[in-house]
C-alpha cells in the first residue's frame, strides 16, 4: 500500500514544550507588564528626543551643523515611536486573548508573537534611550565653497572697500546697496567682497552672485539662483514662478546665505523669487550695486552707500599703471601731460583705464598733446570713447522715466565743465523751456523742478555739491561729454548743441551750419561784441552770462526763434531795438547788468514770462512799470524798487518772486504790502527805514499789528531766503515768525538789532507757532547790539550752519541737546574764536553735543 513514518511525542514531552514556551522569555506571561514598561520607556524617550531637538535647535540657530549621528539617532526615535504606537494601538486586544491569570492565552501562537514584539520593542527603546546622552549635538559648518571671481588689483577704493565689507557684517544690517554713477567701479568693488567671503569661510553657508542688468526678468534670476542651489534639474525647469520660489524659500531658510546682486536697475522682489528676508534672526545678507540711489530705497537700504571717483593722486596712480612707465619714460614732458589727461578723467575709473590704455603706446609728446587738444575741444571724438566709454554712461540716461527729464539733463551740459549749477537758476529755466509743463502755480512747479533735479541726483547723473539738493549740483565732466554726444544726435549733428562756455573765447566760435544751431552756451568767457547770423534762424536758446559785452548788435532781430537769452553779469548799457522783434522770446535774463538803466521797448516782447531785472541798474520807477504792465504773459518777475510804485499794481506784485528793496532813508518803508505777494520767496532789504509792519492778511479786510493777525494763515507761506543789510532802524524782526518756510537768513551791519525774535510781542503766538522749522543757514554779522535770536531752546529740524561775526553782546544761542538732530552735519562758526569760549550753554549736555561743532574760520 505505502510508507508511513510515525512519530510519538509522549504527554511529557509535550507539556514540557508547552512550560518552556510560557515561562522562557515570559513574552506571553510578561505580556502586560513589558507593555507597561514600554509606554513609560517610551514616554522617556521622547522626552529625550525633545531635549536634543531643542539643542539642535538652539545650536542651528548659532549657524552650527547638526552632527550626523544625533540625526540618526533621531530618525531612529520617529521611526520607534511610530511602531510603538502600532503595538500599544492593539494592547487592549491582545490583552483580552490572555488566561489562566495572565500565564498562558487562548491564542497562544499569536500572543507569544505579539509578546515577542513588545519585548524587543522594550529593548530597543531603552537601548534609544541611553544613547541619547549627547555631549556634542553639532559642529562648525564645513567651510563654505566661495568661487573666487577674477578682478584687477583695485587703486584708491581701499578705505571704501573695508567700510562696505564692515557694514555689510553688521549684526544690524541685512540688506546693503551700493550706489554710483557707471564706471565708477562699483562691480569691481563688489568682487573684493564677494572674494573677502571665499578668505573668511566658515561663516554662511552659499554665497550666491546674479549679474541681474537692465530687463532682468522674474524667471531669469530663479534661474539663475536655482542653478547655485543646484535645483535646476528639467522637472524643476517646467513649474511656474510660484513654484520655484517654494522651492528656492525651502532650501534657503535652512542657510546662512549671502544673496549678491550685481547692476539692479529697479527693485528686485525677494519674495518673489523665494529669497527669505534678511533679519537679525537668520542673518542672512543681501547685498546690491545699482547707479540708483532711489532703488536702495526701494530695496530696503535706507543709509545706502556712494561709491565715489578717485581723488586725484588715487586716480594719477591708476592712470599710470595703465599708461605703462616705458612711456611715461620715453620723454620727460610726457608725465606733465599724462598728468593733465588724468585730469581730464575726473577720478572717473572707467574714463581712467580706457583712455590710459589707449595712450600706453603713445611715445611722442605730439600725441599726447593732441589727446589733451580733443579731450578739451570734443572729448566723444577721441579714441574709445564713442565705443566704450559713453555707451556704457548712457545706460543712465535711457532709464529715465521719461523725455522731460531726459530733456532737463541734456540741458545741464549747457554749463561749464566742474560748474557748481545753481539749483534755483536751472529750475528756473527748465520751468520756461517747458520741461516742468505748464503749472501756472509758480510754487508747484518749482517743487516738481526739485523732484527731477532728485531723481537726476539720485541716478548719479548729478553731484551734490553739498550733500542736499537745495543750492548747487555738479555734472561730471566725461558725463557731461556723454550728454553733449546725446545731445549731437550721437555726433551726427555737432552744430545741434554749441557749447563753448568758460574756455576763454574773445569772440563767437565758427561754426559750420549756423541753420542747425539749436542751443548755444558761450557763458563765462571774454566775448566783447556779439554779432548774430542771419541764417541762425532755428536757435531757441542763447546763454551770454558772464562774459565783457557791451551792447548786443540790432541783428539779434533776426534770431526770429529765440526763446531764452541770458545776459546777465554783462556790460550792456541799453538793450537794442531790434530785441523788440523777438516775438517768441520767453525767458530774459538781465540781473546784475549794473549799467543797464532803461527796458524801454520790453513791452514789445509779448510772450514774456520771466523776466529778471534785480540787481540791475533798472529800478521800479513809473516808466519801467508802465513797461511791465504791458506783458500780460508775465508770471515771474525779479526787481529792485527803490520806490513803492509796485505796490500800486497788485499783478506785479503777486508776479515777484525776487525783490530787492534799498534806499528808503527820507520816507520809511512799509512792509506790508509784501504780505500780498504770493510768490515772493528771496527778499534783500539794504539800507533802510520801514515803520512797525502792519500786514494786511488775506482773509482779513482789516490792517492791524502783526501782533493780531490769524496766526494759523502765516503771509510770508513761501519766502525762503531773506536778507537784512544796514537797516538801522531795525531792533528786532518778529514779523518773521509768519514766514513758517524760511530756509537761509541773513542779517548784517544792522546796529539796532537786539533780538531777532521778541518775546513781548511774540509771547502770545508761539504756542501756535513755532519759529524756524525750516531754517537751514543763519548768518549774523556786524550787530554790535545784539544779544538774543530767541529766548529758550528751539528744535531746529533741518538746520545745518550758524555763522556768528562780529555780534559781541551774542552769548547764548537757542540750543539744547536735542534742537539738532543730525549733529554730525552741524557747524557753529564765530568770530572772533575767542567768542567760543564765553558762549552760555542750556546745560553740560548741550555743550558737550555742540562743542565739537565749533569750526574754525
Amino acid at each position: 500500500m505505502g510508507n508511513f513514518v510515525c512519530i510519538e511525542i509522549s504527554g511529557d514531552q509535550m507539556l514540557d514544550r508547552i512550560i518552556r514556551c510560557l515561562c522562557g522569555k515570559g513574552y506571553i506571561r510578561n505580556l502586560e507588564k513589558n507593555l507597561r514598561a514600554l509606554q513609560r520607556e517610551m514616554e522617556d524617550l521622547r522626552a529625550t528626543q525633545h531635549e536634543v531637538q531643542n539643542k539642535v535647535a538652539r545650536e542651528e540657530s548659532r549657524h552650527q551643523q547638526r552632527l550626523e549621528a544625533v540625526q540618526v539617532w533621531l530618525d531612529r526615535v520617529n521611526s520607534i515611536d511610530i511602531e510603538c504606537k502600532d503595538l500599544l494601538s492593539v494592547s487592549p486586544v491582545e490583552l483580552q486573548k490572555l488566561c489562566l491569570c495572565g500565564l498562558c492565552s487562548k491564542y497562544v501562537c499569536s500572543s507569544y508573537k505579539y509578546g515577542k514584539r513588545v519585548f524587543l520593542l522594550l529593548e530597543e527603546v531603552t537601548k534609544l534611550k541611553s544613547e541619547g546622552n549627547f555631549d556634542e549635538v553639532s559642529q562648525p559648518p564645513p567651510r563654505s565653497e566661495v568661487e573666487e571671481r577674477p578682478t584687477q588689483p583695485t587703486i584708491g577704493q581701499e578705505e571704501m572697500l573695508k567700510k562696505a565689507w564692515n557694514r555689510l557684517m553688521e549684526d544690524g544690517v541685512g540688506i546693503m546697496g551700493l550706489h554710483g554713477m557707471g564706471g565708477v567701479g562699483k562691480t569691481t568693488l563688489f568682487k573684493k567682497i564677494h572674494n573677502k567671503f571665499a578668505e573668511t569661510g566658515g561663516t554662511f553657508d552659499i554665497v550666491i552672485w546674479i549679474v541681474v542688468s537692465q530687463g532682468a526678468k522674474l524667471s531669469k534670476l530663479q534661474e539663475d539662483i536655482a542653478e547655485k542651489l543646484h535645483l535646476c534639474d528639467d522637472l524643476w525647469k517646467n513649474k511656474n514662478e510660484s513654484d520655484k520660489a517654494t522651492d528656492i524659500h525651502r532650501v534657503l531658510k535652512g542657510k546662512r546665505f549671502v544673496l549678491m546682486l550685481d547692476d539692479i536697475w529697479e527693485k528686485v522682489d525677494l519674495e518673489a523669487i523665494g529669497i527669505p528676508y534678511p533679519s537679525e534672526v537668520n542673518k542672512c545678507k543681501v547685498a546690491f550695486t545699482t547707479r540708483d540711489q532711489k532703488v536702495c530705497g526701494q530695496m530696503g537700504d535706507h543709509k545706502p552707500m556712494q561709491v565715489k571717483c578717485l581723488e586725484p593722486e588715487d586716480a594719477w596712480e591708476l592712470f599710470k599703471n595703465k599708461v605703462g612707465d616705458n612711456t611715461l619714460r620715453s620723454d620727460p614732458v610726457i608725465v606733465g601731460l599724462a598728468r593733465e589727461v588724468a585730469q581730464k578723467c575726473r577720478g572717473l575709473p572707467l574714463a581712467l583705464s580706457c583712455i590710459g590704455e589707449t595712450m600706453a603706446s603713445k611715445t611722442m609728446v605730439q600725441e599726447w598733446e593732441h589727446a589733451i587738444d580733443v579731450l578739451t575741444r570734443s572729448a566723444a571724438e577721441f579714441s574709445d570713447m564713442q565705443n566704450k566709454i559713453l555707451p556704457i554712461l548712457k545706460y543712465s540716461y535711457d532709464s529715465l522715466e521719461d523725455e522731460h527729464i531726459k530733456s532737463c539733463f541734456l540741458y545741464c551740459a549747457l554749463f561749464p565743465e566742474d560748474d557748481k549749477i545753481d539749483t534755483k537758476t536751472l529750475i528756473n529755466k527748465w520751468i520756461c523751456e517747458g520741461f516742468i509743463g505748464e503749472d501756472q502755480v509758480i510754487k508747484r512747479a518749482r517743487n516738481k523742478g526739485y523732484e527731477m533735479l532728485g531723481t537726476l541726483i539720485r541716478a548719479n547723473l548729478l553731484t551734490n555739491d553739498r550733500g542736499f539738493v537745495k543750492w548747487h549740483v555738479v555734472m561730471h565732466d566725461v558725463v557731461r561729454e556723454m550728454a553733449l554726444w546725446i545731445a549731437s544726435d550721437f555726433g551726427k549733428q555737432k552744430e545741434n548743441y554749441v557749447v563753448r562756455a568758460r574756455v576763454g573765447l574773445h569772440e563767437i566760435p565758427k561754426v559750420k551750419d549756423w541753420g542747425a544751431v539749436r542751443r548755444m552756451s558761450l557763458m563765462m568767457n571774454e566775448i566783447e561784441e556779439i554779432t548774430c547770423e542771419s541764417k541762425c534762424s532755428e536757435l531757441t536758446t542763447l546763454f551770454l552770462q558772464s562774459n565783457q559785452l557791451k551792447n548786443l548788435s540790432e541783428q539779434i532781430s533776426g534770431l526770429v526763434s529765440l526763446q531764452y537769452l541770458d545776459l546777465s553779469w554783462t556790460r550792456i548799457e541799453q538793450l537794442p531795438v531790434g530785441l523788440k522783434e523777438l516775438k517768441k522770446l520767453i525767458f530774459l535774463n538781465l540781473c546784475f547788468t549794473e549799467r543797464l538803466c532803461s527796458i524801454s521797448g520790453i513791452s514789445r516782447l509779448l510772450s514774456l514770462r520771466w523776466l529778471s531785472l534785480r540787481e540791475s541798474n533798472v529800478h521800479g520807477d513809473a516808466s519801467v512799470l508802465k513797461e511791465l504792465q504791458q506783458l500780460e504773459n508775465l508770471q515771474d518777475l525779479r526787481i529792485t524798487e527803490s520806490a513803492e510804485l509796485i505796490s500800486l499794481d497788485q499783478r506785479l506784485a503777486k508776479l515777484i518772486s525776487v525783490l530787492r528793496i534799498e534806499g528808503f532813508l527820507q520816507k520809511p518803508f512799509d512792509l506790508s504790502f509784501l504780505a500780498s505777494m504770493e510768490n515772493l520767496y528771496g527778499l534783500l532789504v539794504e539800507n533802510s527805514y520801514f515803520s512797525e509792519i502792519n500786514i494786511k492778511c488775506r482773509e482779513s479786510e482789516t490792517e492791524s499789528s502783526y501782533l493780531h493777525i490769524n496766526p494759523k494763515i502765516p503771509c510770508f507761506t513761501n519766502l525762503t531766503g531773506l536778507i537784512i543789510m544796514k537797516c538801522h532802524s531795525m531792533k528786532d524782526l518778529t514779523w518773521i515768525l509768519f514766514a513758517p518756510n524760511l530756509v537761509n537768513l541773513d542779517i548784517r551791519d544792522s546796529r539796532e538789532v537786539g533780538e531777532i525774535i521778541n518775546k513781548e510781542k511774540a509771547i502770545n503766538l508761539t504756542s501756535i507757532i513755532t519759529p524756524f522749522q525750516k531754517l537751514e543757514r543763519l548768518f549774523l554779522y556786524g550787530l554790535p547790539k545784539l544779544e538774543s535770536i530767541y529766548w529758550s531752546p528751539l528744535p531746529f529740524p533741518l538746520l545745518s550752519n550758524i555763522v556768528v561775526k562780529y555780534c559781541p553782546k551774542l552769548r547764548k544761542l537757542p540750543l539744547n541737546a536735542t534742537s539738532v538732530p543730525l549733529v554730525e552735519e552741524f557747524e557753529i562758526r564765530m568770530d572772533p574764536p575767542e567768542q567760543e569760549n564765553e558762549l552760555e550753554w542750556e546745560d553740560e549736555d548741550t555743550k558737550n553735543r555742540f562743542l565739537p561743532s565749533i569750526k574754525p574760520w
